[in-house]
């Protein structure tokens, strides 16, 4: 073989190899990935029913069911405008009640149940995940913010961003 020809394949199998490279990160990281959706996103049919997605809001007042002496719990997630039941298997973190802000990672059955194998709350009593926020700010009629937890997010964002020191 001459030294070009080598050259020439040589070249074509880095591209090669480069490129199935390529072709498996993307892959894992296209099956990775995990998009947010609201309540009313999930009622107009916009969330994936065979993936697995994150649906947002907050846990309605008096939708808190626990199943026997279990970890399964019952609730229902809310945008204000429209509310998915979701069940869950687990152990729930300290700061989960009713009104407060959540997020639950999972699947939406055939019967219309969200089933979390994953929920998350927030930090403290002020903060409530972006895609969350705007999602219930979007769900009301107008768009008013009606809730103390999103009124408090919206001060504490309006103080950090007038405070001294700070230029606008």
């Amino acid at each position: 073989m001459k030294p070009r020809t080598k050259r020439a394949l040589a070249v074509v199998s880095a591209l090669g190899a480069l490129g199935i490279a390529s072709a498996l990160v993307l892959n894992a990281f296209q099956s990775n990935m995990v998009f947010f959706f609201s309540p009313s996103q999930v009622m107009a049919n916009e969330a994936p029913r065979e993936r697995s997605f994150r649906i947002g809001g907050l846990v309605e007042q008096g939708s808190i069911l626990r199943e026997g002496q279990g970890l399964t719990i019952r609730f229902a997630v809310t945008d204000l405008a429209h509310k998915i039941p979701v069940t869950y298997t687990g152990l729930l973190p300290d700061l989960f009640k009713e009104g407060k802000g959540v997020v639950a990672q999972g699947k939406l059955g055939p019967d219309g149940v969200f089933r979390a194998d994953q929920v998350l709350a927030k930090h403290d009593e002020n903060y409530m995940p972006p895609e969350a926020a705007e999602a219930l700010k979007n769900a009301r009629p107008g768009g008013h913010q009606s809730t103390s937890t999103l009124s408090g997010a919206t001060n504490q964002s309006a103080a950090a961003a007038t405070s001294p020191g700070t230029k606008p």
